[in-house]
């Protein structure tokens, strides 16, 4: 995600009577589109049991103000047809279902209701918006992001008429409280599994409980982004914007979260944020959750679990970050193991003609999640190293960029493994890896090829010669900044070592990597775009479907008017937009399932709807508005759903 000053956001609006309203909710694809082809696998109809052989995608137009209310909301024009062996296809007219819009009364599972997306403190009591007078209510969220969707083996949730499947939704933040005032980042993050009955006659899914997981263990959760499913049918969370530990005393915004979460603005430790929480699903439809110490405190976005189950791929969503890998000990345990962070090689460059550059590893250490957490608990960021932000003109410091700041930096004696797994981006620098990287979101992997992908949602800033946070030993110099960002492939193999020599136990390491797909930065055209509407946009959710062989991409923009998801099939080159997200929201918690329980799922949400960008949505923002407000509860509500089938959901075969 990328968090816009309130500045930019919440303008003085006019109310246009004129303009058609919209009922609260989402409008179905249906409602809005015609002529595409119906779903050979409609309800009733008998399918073919051949085996898949292929499918693709056909895209959907970007909206325009033409129809001001598809801008407003979901919209889905696309389709899908899938191959079958014997000759034979289904095409599927595709649409958006949501489990419920952010701010709803959903069902506990135990005959009552509960707030979706709610904010709870340490003691899971409400947190109350008091900032109406007369207007008090507990604080939800407009931004769902990261969710996970599985099966158990044996679900033990009543009230289930067909299957029991589950799904884990984060909700990241809220942007504002009712009076207008930013919160972000000052509330704990929420998150809930979700139960859902499984029709087994169409596949649709329907909720039957939501569970908010306790976090208080794990101190409250952090800014929650992107999220993956592990190998081993666990949710792997985020928290990204690690609190900057060294200057705490002068963070408002820590301040006002520990307020929310304890009570006390001097009780949250910085140290217990920027970590890798793990979530584990119970057969009734609860969750429990533990928080990982040793996978480097950075800007964990979206990490992605090779099939060895020991090797992990982390998005690192900053300026000045970096590429960074871990080990595990052992299968399906993230609680100890070795991390690495990469150097870039010569060459680098954002055009996808241009040959790879070589990736080396550098090993920043070794750690239990246990003795980092221990470490986290007794330890002063001054304890660890020295932090300044002025050259101190002494030759034992050393200059590094750190979120696009010159620091300059000294390790403690005996303190480098307490640097390595608690000021990682930092350290990181200091040791001499490629801390280049602006705002690097969203991974994920190819296995049959053995390629992971990386989202870039912007090339800039330390990316760019003489830019904020550049400096000349990073690896990177471009000469122009493209703010639309772009997808990387990293060629993945066995065999490599780190800067000592010693081997890296995985086969799923990083050796290489290449531009794969750019976006376009233009001038402002007709709608306000400020990218190319036709080509990926401020990439930052990517999930591969291995059954398909497509990426699919949800775009975080500030670029585009609308966001969209697209899907790139990596063999036939093509590019489909599938889903148009409400003007001002960004495409989140994107998830693809191949087979559960026979059906093909793609998991969908967005958030902050209408948030508004002068310079990207001046043309269209009066219209819009009322339209935005009226659909998602004055823009405090947001959609947690899925893409399927129109009339029944999508079988690959």
């Amino acid at each position: 995600m990328s968090h816009l000053p309130e500045t930019s956001r919440r303008q003085a609006l006019k109310f246009l009577a004129t303009v058609p309203m919209l009922p609260l909710g989402v409008l179905s694809a249906g409602s809005l589109l015609s002529g595409c082809a119906t779903s050979a696998g409609s309800a009733g109809a008998a399918l073919s049991t051949s085996p898949f052989a292929s499918a693709s995608f056909t895209s959907m137009p970007a909206p325009g103000l033409a129809n001001p209310a598809a801008m407003a909301t979901t919209l889905v024009g696309s389709s899908l047809q899938v191959k079958l062996q014997d000759g034979s296809s289904r095409n599927y007219k595709l649409a958006y279902k949501p489990f419920f819009i952010t701010g709803d009364q959903v069902p506990d599972g135990k005959g009552g209701t509960v707030l979706a997306g709610g904010y709870v403190d340490i003691l899971n009591r409400p947190i109350i918006d008091r900032s109406v007078p007369g207007k008090e209510r507990q604080f939800f969220s407009d931004c769902p992001d990261g969710t996970s969707l599985l099966k158990l083996d044996a679900p033990k949730v009543p009230g289930i008429k067909g299957k029991a499947v589950f799904a884990v939704v984060q909700f990241e933040y809220t942007n504002a409280d009712q009076s207008g005032v930013d919160a972000y980042g000052t509330l704990p993050s929420p998150i809930a599994v979700l139960t859902l009955d499984q029709d087994q006659s169409t596949g649709a899914l329907s909720l039957v409980k939501y569970h908010n997981v306790d976090t208080s263990e794990a101190q409250g959760m952090w800014i929650t982004c992107g999220a993956s499913l592990s190998p081993w049918n666990t949710h792997l969370s985020s928290e990204e914007y690690e609190p900057d530990a060294p200057f705490i005393a002068d963070n408002k915004q820590f301040k006002a979260f520990s307020k929310n979460v304890f009570g006390d603005e001097n009780v949250a430790n910085p140290y217990h944020y920027g970590h890798l929480p793990e979530v584990t699903v119970n057969p009734d439809g609860t969750g429990t959750l533990v928080k990982h110490f040793c996978l480097g405190r950075i800007s964990h976005e979206l990490v992605q679990v090779m099939p060895d189950n020991r090797t992990v791929l982390m998005g690192d969503d900053a300026t000045n970050g970096g590429l960074f890998l871990f080990v595990a000990d052992k299968e399906k345990q993230l609680s100890a193991g070795t991390l690495y962070v990469a150097k870039l090689g010569s060459g680098f460059s954002i055009n996808p003609a241009d040959a790879p550059v070589k990736l080396s590893w550098i090993k920043l250490g070794h750690a239990t999640s246990a003795e980092i957490e221990k470490l986290a608990n007794t330890l002063k960021p001054s304890d660890i190293m020295t932090v300044l932000k002025a050259d101190p003109k002494d030759a034992s410091f050393t200059k590094i960029f750190h979120n696009g700041a010159a620091n300059w930096v000294k390790v403690k004696p005996g303190m480098e493994k307490a640097a390595a797994f608690l000021e990682t981006h930092r350290y990181a620098a200091l040791v001499g890896a490629s801390l280049s990287f602006t705002k690097m979101e969203g991974t994920t992997v190819n296995i049959k090829d053995k390629v992971a992908y990386s989202a870039l949602q912007n090339i800039q800033d330390s990316m760019v010669k003489n830019g904020k946070g550049w400096y000349a030993d990073g690896g990177i110099a471009l000469d122009k900044a493209l703010v639309a960002g772009g997808i990387f492939a990293h060629t993945l193999t066995g065999g490599q070592t780190d800067q000592s020599g010693a081997a890296i136990k995985s086969d799923w390491v990083p050796a290489a990597t290449r531009a794969l797909l750019m976006g376009e930065d233009i001038s402002p055209d007709a709608l306000g775009n400020l990218a190319n509407p036709d080509k990926v946009s401020n990439p930052d959710n990517l999930k591969f479907s291995e059954k398909l062989r497509t990426l699919f991409i949800g775009e975080d923009s500030g670029t585009h008017v609308n966001n969209f998801v697209w899907a790139y099939n990596v063999d036939t080159q093509q590019l489909n937009r599938l889903m148009s997200m409400p003007a001002g929201a960004e495409a989140t918690g994107l998830g693809v399932v191949d087979d559960l329980n026979g059906w093909m799922y793609i998991t969908s949400n967005f958030q902050h709807p209408g948030d508004w960008q002068p310079k990207l949505h001046g043309k269209v923002q009066a219209t819009l508005d009322p339209l935005v407000r009226a659909n998602y509860k004055n823009r405090f509500g947001a959609a947690v759903g899925y893409l399927t089938g129109d009339a029944t959901s999508v079988k690959l075969g």
